[in-house]
C-alpha cells in the first residue's frame, strides 16, 4: 500500500513535539492535518477531516483524547495513541485493541506503528531507517 496522499491527524498539545511529529511523518510520505493541540481542536477535524488515520496524545492539557477518540472510531479511522504514561494511562476497553507508542518515540517506531494500522502492509513506510535511528526522534 502506497503512503502517498494518505492523510494522518496529528493530535499534540506540546506544539514543538507536533511539530517534530509533522516533519517526520512528512519524511515518511504522509500528509498532516493539524496539529490539534486542544481536545476542541481535536474533536472539530475528528468530525471534520479526511483522514486515514489519527495520531493522539492521551492528555490534552489536563483533558483525555477519548471523545475525539470516539468520532475518528466511529469512522473507520485507525487509531495510534501515544503518551509519556502508555502503561499507567487507562484506554477504555473500547479502544484496548488500539496501536499504542510510548513517548519518547522515534522515526523508526512510528513508521512500525502505521506500518501496524496499514494491516501491515510493507510499502506504509520506507525501509531505509533502521530501528537504531535516533536522528529523527520526537
Amino acid at each position: 500500500m502506497s503512503v502517498s496522499g494518505k492523510r494522518i491527524l496529528v493530535v499534540e498539545d506540546e506544539f514543538l513535539v507536533a511539530l517534530g511529529l509533522q516533519d517526520n511523518l512528512r519524511v515518511l510520505g504522509y500528509e498532516t492535518v493539524g496539529p490539534a493541540t486542544t481536545l476542541a481542536m481535536a474533536v472539530q477535524a475528528a468530525e471534520r477531516e479526511p483522514l486515514d488515520a489519527a495520531i493522539l496524545d492521551i492528555n490534552l492539557k489536563g483533558e483525555v483524547v477519548f471523545p475525539a477518540a470516539e468520532i475518528l472510531s466511529d469512522r473507520g479511522i485507525p487509531l495510534i495513541f501515544c503518551s509519556d504514561y502508555i502503561g499507567v494511562s487507562r484506554v477504555p476497553d473500547r479502544f484496548a485493541d488500539a496501536v499504542r507508542v510510548p513517548k519518547p518515540y522515534t522515526i523508526a517506531s512510528m513508521a512500525a506503528a502505521l506500518r501496524e494500522i496499514f494491516d501491515g502492509d510493507d510499502d506504509a513506510g520506507p525501509d531505509r531507517h533502521s530501528d537504531n535511528d535516533q536522528s529523527m526522534s520526537f
